[in-house]
């Protein structure tokens, strides 16, 4: 397969990863397209490797965890989500979505990483840990503290509304 061929098939999709890696359409784009420039030029090792997706995805969440190190601030710039106590609101699922969007942003880079790839790419845990260069048990730890931070997360409204008993 050409380079043109894997871009053309699967930059769409990789886009849709970073998206969900860096929760901004425009910053996974320019991510998408860095690490393309650098796959480009070692597009016959890649494809010697056997695994073109598995390779791209894994310098993608390198890529991603890369830069998040060197950020100064990790602060993200949101606007305000709508109140959730009505149900009927039509924006009700959109504020949802946002709320987890969110959640999803705020967690470390590594374990936010693991969460898109075992739900979103539909990874296992062996795949996954040849990503991130780490041990199965490590992706299942990470996976377990990631969504134990989003339980917890989830629970301070329960908790609020039975009048901040926690």
């Amino acid at each position: 397969m050409t380079f043109e061929e894997y871009v053309r098939l699967r930059g769409a999709r990789l886009v849709g990863l970073a998206r969900l890696l860096v929760h901004d359409r425009h910053l996974a784009e320019d991510l998408v397209q860095e690490v393309l420039g650098r796959a480009f030029a070692r597009w016959n090792k890649i494809v010697k490797f056997g695994e073109p997706d598995a390779y791209v995805r894994r310098m993608l969440v390198n890529a991603h965890i890369s830069r998040q190190r060197r950020r100064s601030s990790s602060e993200l710039a949101v606007g305000d989500v709508a109140d959730r106590a009505d149900r009927t609101d039509v924006g009700a699922a959109a504020a949802d979505r946002d709320a987890a969007w969110r959640l999803l942003a705020e967690l470390p880079p590594k374990q936010r990483a693991t969460l898109v790839l075992r739900y979103y790419e539909d990874l296992d845990d062996a795949a996954i840990a040849e990503i991130l260069d780490c041990a199965p048990s490590t992706v299942r730890t990470q996976a377990m503290r990631a969504l134990a931070t989003l339980r917890r997360h989830l629970d301070v409204p329960a908790a609020l509304a039975r009048g901040g008993d926690r």
